[in-house]
């Protein structure tokens, strides 16, 4: 598979979990890689700028600052949010929340980076989904969201395509992560009945993750846009549509 020489892409929620996994995944492969995110790492493999992607302003001021020093050609939509809740304790302030992150930063993000992706005539374009968009109890706002994206996918990628500019989702099931080993520990009882629930019997890992998304942004994947992929262990099947 090819490497990413010296394009520079926009990683989103880049502090941890698949965020950070993806930018050292993409930094071996030769991308230059841009972290955004609220809170900083400890060791990040690029450049890494700090906003609060929830905020409309502080995220474009932040977008403005990275559009002044590189031209991005590949961005992942990674940063969410997931607050677990039936649909009769939603509240307003997790309607507002989850949809600002999860959907209108998505909207905002690409947005910034078309003017240069139609300057290159290239762009490749990931956004992250979940299996729970399919179906999930405590998810309804959650999985709303994550099918938004989705919607926004297909939609983009048809408008985006004879400008060169694919645009793709990538849809995790559960994958462990520093979020998802604090409330599923190893050999807990919760972890063990959710791992027999996973076709491949385990959960995932965010290089998994971060492996799908290299492909979409790769040169070979070209003639794919529109789609969304599960990595999910075969969790999605006999729900998602064929």
């Amino acid at each position: 598979m090819s490497t990413g020489g010296s394009s520079s892409v926009v990683v989103t929620g880049a502090s941890r979990g698949i965020g950070l996994a993806t930018a050292e995944l993409l930094a071996e492969r030769g991308y230059n890689v841009i972290g955004l995110a609220r809170t900083a790492p400890d060791r990040f493999p690029g450049e890494f700028l700090r906003a609060d992607m929830a905020d409309p302003d502080a995220l474009d001021a932040a977008l403005e600052a990275i559009k002044g020093q590189w031209d991005v050609t590949g961005l992942v939509n990674n940063a969410g949010l997931i607050q677990v809740a039936t649909l009769a304790e939603i509240t307003d302030v997790q309607l507002q929340s989850m949809v600002s992150l999860n959907l209108a930063a998505v909207v905002r993000c690409t947005k910034a980076f078309l003017p240069a992706m139609r300057r290159a005539g290239h762009g490749r374009i990931i956004n992250l989904g979940s299996r729970a968009a399919l179906g999930k109890e405590g998810r309804s706002l959650y999985g709303a969201t994550k099918g938004a994206v989705v919607a926004f996918t297909r939609s983009a990628a048809l408008e985006l395509a004879p400008d060169g500019i694919t645009v793709n989702c990538v849809a995790p099931g559960p994958i462990d992560t520093e979020l998802f080993a604090g409330s599923n520990p190893p050999g807990s009882a919760g972890r063990s009945r959710l791992e027999a629930s996973v076709p491949a019997g385990r959960v995932g890992s965010p290089r998994e993750v971060a492996a799908a998304i290299a492909y979409f942004l790769s040169a070979e994947a070209a003639f794919t846009t529109g789609q969304t992929l599960y990595v999910c262990g075969g969790l999605s099947i006999g729900v998602a549509p064929l």
